[in-house]
């Protein structure tokens, strides 16, 4: 059976400009080089060290992977809002797991735990046709309050409880292994401690270059080994969905289930299939927490992750690499929390009161395009959302300059609020481009084609 040709591409004939690769490591250094400026003015070093960046990429592992289990379940046409509950089976069955056998067997059963929260939300939405909003939501509160009965039943007792278990929190995990890069990090080669090069530029807190060198250590020292295998799953996610056939199936049950049902995929099939390996990565996030972020299971540990997760995902343009991106900017506001508070977040002030000098001006520079076409009813709303797009741009520019001029530091209470501020402010600035599958959350029923 062929599907090449179920799901048509995304229009790209549409006069609007397409961002390729090239265009994305411009923007990328261009962010850096205005990161090192903004960290030389206001004196924060910590905006760019190896520690922030080692504790960003930490925090955003469980973000990305939780977002990445909602763009294979959404791929296939299933909302799912039960990422956090996947999660937090997750965290409760590799603990269980993991302070017995090994954090990798640990790791293992967190997986198979998020797939059997993914396996009940396949049967309701794709088996019964239940709301894939309510089955979500079910989950959610399904798994919260049978970790937490299993954890007091379980930790609390016997031989869990000797080891340091107890009503919310289970024993301790051994760590798993990390790797640092010999010669740029630091490390050894043999019985040879290798001068951590890296470290020394870093420190010197240069323009720019530090920046480099704190970004380099931070991703190249004491590594963890499943954060490697999690990386890794950006361009294999990419290759499966985008280059395979069983991919293309997949993508063809988002799009138009009808459709792929009349060449023959079994679209019942592939739902589950997706909607399972969607619990499955819910699950290993949820390993990520207690065998790497912290060692142990903890009542709440998830912390909201899945649905910072599926924002992800949403900036993300249900595309792998989008979604690694926005899980960075959360992991990174996340880490503010950890390494230099109030006053990295103060210099953070000044670099986006500039970027959104830059959006007002884009969006005037927009504005002033569309007024040269033929207008239209629709063109002319789109000038006047593009005018009123680049004032407001303006003027929360002016109050954040404001703010960083008569301030010298970020409340803490604030800083600690940052990451779910920046969620709700870059889907309200995304929300424009954004492309959902066709038939996402829509109930599908073999036959019922119309």
């Amino acid at each position: 059976m062929t599907a090449t040709e179920t799901v048509a591409p995304a229009k790209a004939g549409n006069g609007k400009f397409r961002l390729r690769w090239p265009h994305h490591l411009l923007i990328a250094a261009g962010l850096l080089v205005l990161l090192s400026l903004v960290r030389m003015v206001d004196g924060a070093d910590d905006v760019t060290s190896s520690g922030t960046v080692s504790a960003a990429l930490r925090l955003a592992v469980p973000i990305f992977l939780a977002g990445l289990g909602g763009l294979w379940a959404e791929r296939s046409g299933v909302i799912n809002i039960g990422l956090e509950g996947m999660m937090i089976l997750g965290t409760w069955t590799g603990a269980w797991a993991g302070y017995q056998w090994g954090p990798w067997i640990g790791v293992l059963f967190g997986v198979l735990g998020g797939a059997l929260g993914g396996l009940l939300h396949a049967i309701a939405t794709v088996t019964f046709g239940v709301d894939h909003i309510v089955s979500g939501v079910a989950i959610n509160i399904l798994g919260l309050g049978l970790t937490q009965f299993l954890a007091g039943l379980i930790f609390n007792s016997g031989h869990a409880k000797d080891l340091g278990g107890g009503p919310r929190q289970s024993p301790p995990i051994d760590p798993i292994k990390t790797l640092t890069l010999p010669v740029l990090s630091g490390g050894k080669i043999g019985g040879w401690e290798s001068p951590d090069w890296l470290g020394s530029l870093e420190k010197h807190h240069w323009f720019l270059v530090s920046d480099i060198a704190g970004i380099l250590r931070g991703v190249t020292n004491g590594l963890s080994l499943l954060t490697l295998v999690c990386l890794l799953l950006i361009p294999l996610t990419f290759l499966i969905l985008w280059k395979t056939p069983f991919g293309l199936r997949i993508r063809s049950c988002g799009e138009d289930p009808y459709a792929a049902e009349s060449l023959g995929v079994h679209v019942y099939r592939m739902k589950y299939a997706a909607v399972i390996i969607s619990g499955g990565f819910s699950g290993l996030a949820g390993a990520f927490l207690v065998t790497v972020a912290a060692s142990l299971y903890q009542d709440g540990q998830t912390g909201g992750r899945g649905y910072i997760g599926l924002a992800s995902m949403i900036f993300g343009n249900w595309r792998p690499g989008g979604l690694a991106a926005g899980s960075l900017l959360f992991g990174y506001t996340d880490a503010m929390n950890v390494r230099g508070g109030g006053q990295s977040v103060h210099a953070l002030l000044l670099f986006v009161t500039i970027l959104l000098v830059g959006v007002a001006v884009w969006q005037g520079v927009r504005a002033n395009r569309l007024r040269s076409q033929v207008m239209t009813d629709l063109g002319r709303r789109e000038v006047r959302g593009a005018y009123l797009g680049a004032v407001l741009s303006l003027v929360a520019a002016a109050g954040l300059l404001v703010w960083f001029l008569l301030s010298e530091a970020v409340p803490g209470e604030l800083v600690s609020f940052s990451p779910h501020l920046t969620t709700l402010l870059v889907l309200a600035l995304a929300s424009q481009r954004l492309r959902m599958p066709a038939a996402d959350g829509l109930r599908y029923r073999r036959g019922e084609a119309r």
